[in-house]
């Protein structure tokens, strides 16, 4: 390995290291308690191991997944990405920036929390998004640049107290409800790993990875593919060791059951908590005071770059809508939504990463076997329409009882129902696209 390969596998890390996932592993590794290995390897395959996929995948086409989707069918493409920008930009990922900051830097602080506490602070943290989404400039990834390592040097500071203060602790109960066994565990890390959203960012930003990387003088004819799967591999494992640390911490920490009760009285995020307790536990206030307002300011240039990166884009399909127009109304409606709680904006997230996941997962495979495989346009298009609509209806059944033939297909209780639908959907269009351009050379 290269230096190159090292730069920007630590920009990959820096890429998909969000303040807002660090609540997703403490959180799992508690609920699984006794069953945390087969959970966490679950979550690390999909929150670490997609996005990076994802970003490898968009290196093999020159048109990126815009071409891709493009080619399988225009107006499904715009759907496609207008559901996908909403996902990591208004409906969920924003509000999540401004709620986790909240809980991680203010919550501990306070003797209740309330409604207006949230108000208060996330009117102060949407106008200062705001003001520097209307005035974008490089100040902002300046900071982000400094926060990153900040952020780092504190979690393995975190991480490596939290093993010396937690070693020798019986792992906690797992939730009996959920995590029954090893096979169950896993399959419920897989669908926790949805809620990074990095799999579905990596669709939406890979052009301007890739033109990171070659920014760095790394070309096709330079080897583009195999110093990105190389420069992934660092960032993974990276990823992968916080990830585990952090779930592994959040598995060997009790709580009473009066914490556990004033979590869900006042519908606070119990990763969130896990992580300032642990701050607190390890470095008394001033740990939590700096973990705070370090995710805090990490959160901030987050969510600033994602309402410039998700106005640019939606000004560049409805250019009438000026840009600081669309800076207005998505930061408008993401403080709207903070203010429901965070735990509110990660569940209702839930039913649209459920068919988003399939759908991207389905698009990632299919255009990676076309590297190996001669691929018609079919065996791309059968399978993603189909696993489409599984998707839907899954979550339709889920949520409003009205499919009620969803829950026997094969793998449903894993949400994995969509795998065998996509397997067969890629064959058929294989054939079919075979014989056709059989026909048509003959």
């Amino acid at each position: 390995m290269n230096k190159n390969t090292w730069i920007v596998g630590f920009m990959l890390f820096a890429i998909f290291f969000g303040a807002g996932n660090l609540i997703f592993p403490p959180n799992l590794g508690f609920s699984s308690g006794q069953y945390f290995w087969p959970a966490i390897f679950g979550f690390v395959l999909t929150g670490v191991g997609l996005p990076l996929l994802g970003i490898i995948v968009g290196s093999l086409d020159e048109g990126g997944y815009k071409g891709a989707l493009k080619k399988i069918n225009p107006v499904f493409g715009v759907i496609f990405l207008v559901a996908i920008y909403l996902t990591i930009g208004p409906l969920f990922a924003i509000p999540r920036t401004g709620a986790t900051s909240y809980e991680m830097a203010i919550v501990p602080f306070l003797k209740q929390p309330s409604a207006m506490s949230l108000l208060i602070f996330t009117i102060l943290y949407f106008a200062i998004t705001l003001w520097l989404s209307l005035n974008p400039s490089k100040m902002v990834d300046r900071i982000g640049s400094i926060l990153t390592p900040l952020l780092l040097v504190s979690i393995v500071a975190l991480v490596i107290k939290g093993f010396m203060l937690l070693t020798g602790e019986t792992p906690v109960q797992a939730d009996s409800k959920v995590f029954t066994s090893n096979t169950s565990s896993f399959f419920n890390g897989f669908t926790n790993g949805y809620n990074t959203m990095d799999a579905i960012a990596a669709i939406a930003f890979s052009v301007i990875v890739i033109s990171a990387i070659k920014g760095k003088g790394i070309t096709k004819e330079t080897g583009l593919f195999k110093q990105t799967v190389l420069s992934g591999v660092i960032a993974a494992v990276a990823l992968g060791f916080i990830y585990v640390s952090l779930g592994w911490i959040g598995s060997h920490y009790h709580l009473s059951q009066s914490e556990l009760t004033s979590i869900t009285e006042h519908k606070l995020d119990l990763g969130t908590y896990l992580l300032t307790h642990v701050a607190d536990a390890t470095f008394g206030t001033f740990g939590k005071v700096l973990i705070g307002v370090i995710v805090s300011l990490a959160c901030l240039t987050t969510s600033t770059g994602l309402v410039v990166a998700v106005s640019e884009y939606f000004h560049e399909i409805l250019p009438k809508i000026s840009y600081k127009a669309f800076v207005i109304i998505f930061t408008v409606f993401s403080f709207i939504l903070a203010n429901q709680g965070l735990s509110s904006v990660i569940e209702m997230s839930i039913p649209v990463l459920l068919i988003l996941y399939p759908i991207a997962m389905t698009l990632l495979l299919t255009m990676l076997l076309a590297k190996f495989i001669p691929t018609p346009h079919l065996a791309m298009q059968i399978p993603i329409f189909v696993v489409s609509i599984v998707a839907i209806l899954s979550v339709l059944q889920m949520k409003f009882n009205i499919a009620p033939f969803m829950d026997h297909l094969p793998l449903k209780a894993e949400s994995m129902e969509w795998l065998l639908f996509a397997v067969i959907g890629y064959i058929i269009g294989l054939l079919i696209g075979k014989k056709q351009e059989k026909i048509k050379y003959t």
